[in-house]
């Protein structure tokens, strides 16, 4: 059974759906370790899934955002490989 006291720390699904400026984040990190500008989606929705006893379909939109921070992070990232950028 969810507890609505912890929902409220949830963020809005939506405030994680553009995902983090990846250069900033690569800097600092060695090339070969893993960066994900899409962390915070990623941590609500497991978040979500806690506090909801594992039930899937109460986290849907947090999955979706999700979905929509990597496609937007996957899309801008061939762009600038496109357009001659790196994450440099």
């Amino acid at each position: 059974m969810p507890n609505d006291a912890d929902s409220s720390s949830l963020p809005d699904p939506q405030d994680n759906v553009e995902p983090l400026d990846y250069k900033q984040q690569f800097q600092g990190r060695h090339p070969s370790q893993f960066v994900d500008p899409c962390e915070a989606a990623s941590k609500a929705s497991l978040k979500c899934m806690e506090q909801n006893d594992f039930d899937r379909n109460a986290c849907m939109d947090y999955f979706h955002a999700y979905r929509e921070c990597k496609a937007a992070w996957i899309e801008r990232r061939k762009d600038d490989r496109r357009n001659g950028r790196t994450s440099d």
